[in-house]
C-alpha cells in the first residue's frame, strides 16, 4: 500500500520549508562554506577523487572526523585504524542526538524522518534546531529540523566541491584558516548560548583542561576534558537547583 505524500500546506511541508530557510539564514552557512572548502582543497591535495570526498561529506557530516579521515588516509594509516578513529569522534555527537530528539519527536512521528534528523544532527544543525525548534508547533519539529539539515549539508557539498578545483589557486596559510573557523564559529556560539551558572563551569572547563592536557601529553585529552568538565558543571546544576 502506497502511502500518500503530505499534501500542501501540511504541517510536515510547512515545516520543512521554514527549517530551509532557517538553515539558509544561519550564520553558520559562513562557517561550514570556508570549513568545507579547506576540506575539499585538502583531499585534492592528497590525491583523492572528486566523488570520494563529496561521499565523504555526505555520509560522515562531522567536519573534525573528515579531516581526520582524509589525512590519516593521505599518510598511508591502515583504513581499519581509521575507520576505529573517526568511529570514535563521531561518539561525541551522540549526546547531542539524545538531548535533540525528544525536542523534535512525537508518537506520531515517522521514523525515516526522525533518522534522518539524526543524521543531520552535527554541531551546527545542532545548536540552531535546539534554538528554534521549541519556537516550531510540535507536529512540525523534526521537517523543520530536517530543512535545517538539508540547507547545510547542501552549503557544505558545494563547498566541498568549490575547494576541491579551488585547490591549485588557495595557499595554504588560508587553506588552515578556513578550517580554525569551525572551531571559533562554536566557541562564539557556547558564549552566546551560556546562560547557567552551569553552562559557564563547562565552557571554561573546556578552554582550560583541553589544551592544559596537551601540553602535559596526557592522551585521550578530549574525552577526559569532557568528563571532568561536564561533571563540574553538572554537580554546580545541581547544587543551584538544591539552592533554588
Amino acid at each position: 500500500m502506497v502511502r500518500d505524500e503530505p499534501a500542501v500546506g501540511s504541517p510536515v511541508r510547512e515545516g520543512y520549508l521554514a527549517g530551509c530557510r532557517a538553515g539558509a539564514t544561519s550564520v553558520f552557512q559562513i562557517v561550514l562554506i570556508g570549513t568545507y572548502i579547506s576540506i575539499g582543497a585538502l583531499a585534492h591535495d592528497l590525491g583523492f577523487s572528486i566523488a570520494w570526498v563529496v561521499l565523504s561529506t555526505l555520509v560522515i557530516w562531522a567536519a573534525p572526523a573528515q579531516v581526520i579521515m582524509i589525512s590519516a588516509l593521505g599518510a598511508g594509516a591502515p583504513p581499519l585504524e581509521v575507520a576505529v578513529a573517526v568511529s570514535l569522534s563521531g561518539v561525541r555527537l551522540l549526546p547531542m542526538v539524545v538531548a535533540l530528539l525528544p525536542v523534535l519527536r512525537t508518537r506520531t512521528s515517522r521514523f525515516p524522518g526522525v533518522i534522518l534528523a539524526a543524521h543531520f544532527t552535527a554541531v551546527s544543525m545542532w545548536m540552531e534546531a535546539l534554538r528554534l525548534a521549541p519556537r516550531r508547533p510540535v507536529e512540525q519539529r523534526v521537517a523543520f529540523a530536517n530543512g535545517i539539515g538539508t540547507m547545510l549539508i547542501g552549503s557544505a557539498t558545494l563547498a566541498t566541491v568549490a575547494g576541491y578545483y579551488f585547490a591549485r589557486v588557495l595557499p595554504e596559510p588560508v587553506v588552515g584558516g578556513l578550517l580554525f573557523l569551525t572551531p571559533m564559529s562554536f566557541l562564539v556560539s557556547v558564549a552566546r548560548s551560556s546562560r547557567t551558572a552551569s553552562d559557564r563551569v563547562a565552557a571554561v572547563a573546556g578552554l582550560v583542561l583541553s589544551p592544559l592536557l596537551v601540553v602535559l601529553g596526557i592522551g585521550l585529552d578530549l574525552m577526559w576534558t569532557g568528563l571532568v568538565g561536564g561533571t563540574a558543571a553538572y554537580l554546580v546544576h545541581r547544587v543551584a537547583k538544591a539552592r533554588r
